[in-house]
């Protein structure tokens, strides 16, 4: 049975060509990606995450407000009992705030340039299937 993961763009970054890329490849994969669209709150993202029953949620951004973004969708899948939910992040996300933001729950940080191939890999070995 496949994967299914949650590919989100939270906040305000209108953004999404990269977002779409990574949920074209782990589609390409083998797994089942749902992609919200722009512009949902940590809130509507974690409600999508219940309602579609994922095994992972896949943020982006590269508004900058990963640092507050990330970890509330982290906080709200653990207050939803959801906490064995596997959230991964992208975007323009300083090497600094990526070790802060995996203290905080988020499982991996990926960063333009990195190779498809690579988030697939990563995919493959970390996040079970559903």
């Amino acid at each position: 049975m496949p994967r299914r993961i949650l590919i989100a763009k939270p906040g305000l970054d209108g953004h999404d060509r990269g977002a779409k890329v990574i949920a074209r490849a782990l589609r390409d994969a083998g797994n089942e990606v749902i992609y919200t669209g722009l512009h949902l709150s940590p809130e509507e993202v974690v409600e999508a995450a219940l309602q579609e029953d994922v095994v992972a949620v896949g943020l982006s951004t590269l508004s900058g407000a990963h640092m507050t973004l990330f970890p509330r969708v982290v906080e709200l899948l653990r207050e939803q009992g959801m906490g064995q939910v596997i959230v991964f992040g992208g975007g323009i996300i300083p090497p600094k705030d990526a070790e802060v933001l995996k203290q905080e729950g988020i499982a991996e940080v990926f960063t333009p340039g990195t190779p498809l191939g690579e988030i697939s890999r990563w995919v493959d070995e970390n996040i079970p299937s559903s």
